[in-house]
């Protein structure tokens, strides 16, 4: 088992805990660390803190450095490049999981993040507490505020380090958690880091029924070449059909992750709004288009 960690005192927290309990549970617990390069000095922060993992009793530790691309935006190519990362190591290592050490105010901030792009149900239930592959990333701490595990540093004298991009203005995520929280707390009182975490989980609830509905009505509502018939797609609720026509659009080749609720909604139109309209282009280059009252979903 691998634990992920930047140094900060989230990460670090659940470093010493896997430190603690892995030979109690007759666990091998290794750690790794990321180096971005985003900032001057990275490289010898990452071998820093490796030595702390290292100085914990966690073996094998690896400081793995990434080349961070510009796809989708600083903070989404910057997680792409350490997942990938994660994934290399956890292979090379044959581990079963790697721990992540996302708190409950991670989770209340990807809550709001989901609400305020508007993007359904899925976005507003956050991050999983498994997920990946073969659920490889656990995150343990999803319980926990990020007072605790700064509180838990401390108490042990584990040093750890505070990421600038954590406080730069610049990244979405910094300016929710230093001004939009702060600003919601003030105006409906405490809580409300637990109430959407809440949210979160009742979220995950409701969307993950509604996908296993979509996963049972789609083959009723395909003839017999697979293709989808629109009568059978306009008498499904609006949520479960939608997601039926985002699994198939990712099946002709839409990139899931560049796959948003506009494009749903325009391949929605065809069987709720059909006036002939012509066909539409997805990520991907997969286009679809409705003949003789079917779907047509396919890269063009």
């Amino acid at each position: 088992m691998l634990v992920a960690c930047s140094g900060g005192a989230d990460s670090m927290a659940l470093a010493s805990a896997l430190a603690f309990e892995a030979p109690r549970l007759g666990v091998r617990a290794g750690g790794v660390t990321v180096d971005h390069g985003l900032q001057a000095g990275s490289d010898q922060r990452a071998e820093e803190v490796a030595q702390r993992l290292r100085e914990l009793g966690l073996d094998p530790v690896e400081a793995v450095a990434v080349r961070v691309g510009r796809e989708g935006g600083p903070e989404a190519a910057a997680r792409d490049a350490r997942y990938a990362a994660l994934d290399a190591v956890a292979e090379r290592h044959g581990a079963a999981a790697v721990l992540l050490g996302h708190t409950r105010d991670d989770q209340a901030e990807t809550v709001l993040l989901g609400l305020a792009r508007g993007s359904g149900i899925r976005s507003l239930s956050g991050m999983a507490a498994v997920s990946g592959a073969g659920g490889r990333y656990r995150r343990p701490f999803l319980h926990i505020d990020r007072q605790t595990a700064r509180k838990a540093c401390m108490v042990q004298a584990l040093p750890v380090w505070d990421d600038p991009h954590n406080t730069d203005p610049a990244y979405t995520r910094s300016r929710l958690r230093h001004e939009g929280l702060p600003a919601l707390e003030k105006a409906l009182g405490k809580g409300v880091v637990e109430a959407l975490a809440r949210t979160a989980q009742l979220s995950r609830d409701d969307a993950d029924a509604l996908d296993a509905w979509a996963g049972q009505a789609e083959a009723a509502v395909r003839d017999d070449t697979g293709r989808l018939e629109c009568a059978k797609l306009y008498a499904l609720p609006p949520a479960v059909r939608r997601r039926i026509l985002r699994r198939a659009a990712i099946e002709a080749g839409a990139p899931a992750g560049s796959l948003f609720a506009r494009h749903i909604e325009e391949m929605d139109r065809l069987i709720t709004g059909w006036r002939g309209q012509g066909a539409i282009n997805l990520p991907g280059k997969v286009v679809v288009r409705r003949q003789g009252g079917r779907l047509v979903i396919r890269q063009g």
